[in-house]
């Protein structure tokens, strides 16, 4: 019988402890996404400038020893990585016995990452990884052993939910835990979930001021994963840690998937070469693609689910490319039974994220009681103020809080070398990724029986 996780952070921790009297000693396996290059955009104090990369010789490795190369030369707060890279075909049996390093990163191809996962914990590696940590359900139970032999070796196994550090979220966190302003949180419906949050994204983009390379997998779900198991990980993350913070989650009794959804996004052959560099499409893509070569990718995906009896829809969508002058954007609104909190990023809001909070019975009353909490919010965030409009109020925030994605990766790094040497990962983390994941891919189960 199928038993929910629930791992002793005291006890994972205790094994890294030494971590906090030397350095980090990073290791790099098969990097294949730009994410694995993010992590070292800055220095950090603890982390050994010196960093074994494992992985085959190829596009994915050069693009990434590239931007390593860019960071290291640029104009501004240059880093100084120094990467020792092996490229034999045992590249991942090399990486397991010399054990170059303590902490090993992991963003790239999905297919080879859950495995990659499991073979690094087994050999007693601390694991710092990229979404999704699992693209199926196999996948998913072949996770569920990673944490349990994490836990064994007395390693931490985490993953990079980025989105946590954004100021507009932070912030619609914060107010929802405020029952003076937010109330409680609604219990919602399918027709109206209590909790939506979307996401749009595009598939040519700019990373560090250039347009980004895609790898030709990158097309083929197989290994990149479908929509509803990648980018939906951090939607499905930000509703838990939104709605129940700080609580464990039982994902056997308090998830249940209720509906889902995936649809393909049809990318030209013109458009995969500009993107990938590729003029030819491999072997992989050509049974997803058609005579003229337009690839399905199926890439787009929508779950509606419940979560401790909480109706909640998380869903994503890939275009090509954005319009001039935009980008990628998200939505996302908690319904409470005295405000609505809401993020949005359109037109209206130049296509910058803005938090609104929106009365369902405004008044003078109401009014005073949100100044009292954003007073008692600018004791962390100070310059944080009110904007009133028709529906309540525009939350307004200072430009120094309002940090781009790539800022975010070093925020999350951070935080994993702060659970390393402080010993304070909190309880719920680890049983909470493992209820995230079986969301994702029990969604992606039941989509693609549909």
């Amino acid at each position: 019988m199928n038993r929910p996780i629930i791992m002793s952070t005291a006890l994972i921790l205790s094994g890294v402890a030494a971590l906090g009297q030397q350095p980090v000693k990073l290791i790099t396996l098969d990097p294949g996404h730009f994410h694995a290059a993010l992590v070292q955009k800055s220095m950090y104090p603890q982390v050994d400038p010196e960093v074994h990369v494992y992985a085959p010789a190829g596009p994915d490795l050069q693009m990434h020893l590239d931007k390593i190369n860019g960071y290291n030369s640029a104009a501004t707060n240059p880093t100084r990585w120094k990467e020792i890279v092996y490229t034999g075909n045992d590249y991942l049996q090399r990486m397991l016995q010399e054990k170059k390093g303590n902490v090993v990163v992991l963003a790239g191809n999905n297919r080879l990452k859950t495995d990659y996962i499991l073979s690094s914990v087994k050999a007693g590696f601390n694991v710092f990884a990229d979404k999704p940590m699992a693209i199926d359900q196999t996948g998913f139970e072949k996770l569920k052993q990673a944490f349990i032999t994490a836990e064994r070796n007395k390693v931490l196994l985490y993953d990079i939910m980025t989105e946590r550090y954004e100021i507009t979220t932070i912030l619609q966190r914060a107010f929802s835990m405020e029952p003076s302003v937010f109330g409680t949180l609604q219990k919602g419906t399918a027709e109206q979930p209590a909790v939506t949050k979307e996401s749009v994204h595009h598939f040519y983009k700019y990373v560090s001021g250039a347009v980004l390379t895609r790898p030709a997998w990158f097309f083929d779900v197989s290994q990149e994963g479908e929509g509803i198991v990648d980018v939906t990980t951090h939607l499905v993350d930000l509703v838990q840690w939104e709605c129940f913070p700080d609580v464990t989650l039982d994902y056997l009794k308090d998830i249940h998937i209720d509906n889902a959804k995936s649809w393909p996004t049809i990318i030209s052959k013109a458009q995969f070469t500009e993107v990938t560099k590729n003029e030819a499409l491999p072997a992989y893509l050509k049974k997803r693609s058609d005579a003229k070569g337009n690839i399905s990718v199926l890439s787009n995906g929508e779950i509606n689910y419940t979560i401790k009896g909480v109706h909640a829809k998380v869903s994503v969508i890939w275009n090509y490319k954005a319009p001039e002058g935009t980008g990628d954007t998200h939505y996302s609104i908690m319904r409470g039974s005295k405000a609505n909190l809401v993020i949005r990023q359109a037109a209206e809001q130049q296509y910058k994220p803005t938090l609104y909070i929106e009365p369902l019975a405004p008044g003078a009353a109401y009014e005073r009681s949100v100044q009292e909490i954003v007073d008692k919010i600018n004791k962390q965030y100070k310059g944080v103020s009110l904007k009133k409009n028709a529906k309540g109020w525009e939350v307004i925030i200072p430009e120094q809080f309002k940090e781009g994605h790539e800022s975010h990766f070093a925020r999350v790094t951070e935080k994993y070398l702060e659970y390393l040497s402080k010993h304070n990962m909190p309880s719920w983390e680890v049983p909470n990724m493992i209820a995230k994941y079986y969301t994702t891919t029990k969604a992606q189960q039941l989509a693609t029986k549909k």
